[in-house]
């Protein structure tokens, strides 16, 4: 099965800011719909975010308001632009597209770790 590629992660101070990748593979990218989760040492993977393939977007309440996720259809890549990072951002974040309850066109990739620590 494919894989999704994510990339971006790193160590940043609170208040800091990152801007994570999400690679895609080429064929119909612009056809689905992609989303970040991230799961937290101890915790289970959480939605935090998702993009419709036309870009219309929602993100969860606790990151709403410092979180961005934007995509590039042109070049099969989804971002998400993380500002004023706090502790508890820490986790490992991937990316997929959500078919359905606990359903994903990808198989999913290694993550990328954020660390968010002074």
């Amino acid at each position: 099965q494919v894989r999704v590629e994510e990339s971006g992660g790193g160590l940043v101070h609170p208040g800091g800011s990152l801007k994570l990748s999400c690679a895609a593979p080429a064929s119909g990218f612009d056809g689905y719909a992609m989303a970040w989760y991230r799961q937290a040492p101890g915790l289970r993977r959480e939605l935090i975010a998702t993009i419709t393939a036309r870009g219309v977007t929602r993100i969860i309440d606790a990151v709403k308001d410092r979180f961005t996720v934007s995509r590039d259809n042109a070049n099969n890549m989804m971002y998400l632009q993380m500002n004023n990072l706090k502790p508890e951002d820490t986790a490992v974040y991937y990316c997929n597209a959500p078919l359905g309850p606990d359903k994903f066109k990808f198989a999913w990739g290694q993550g990328t770790p954020v660390t968010v620590s002074s």
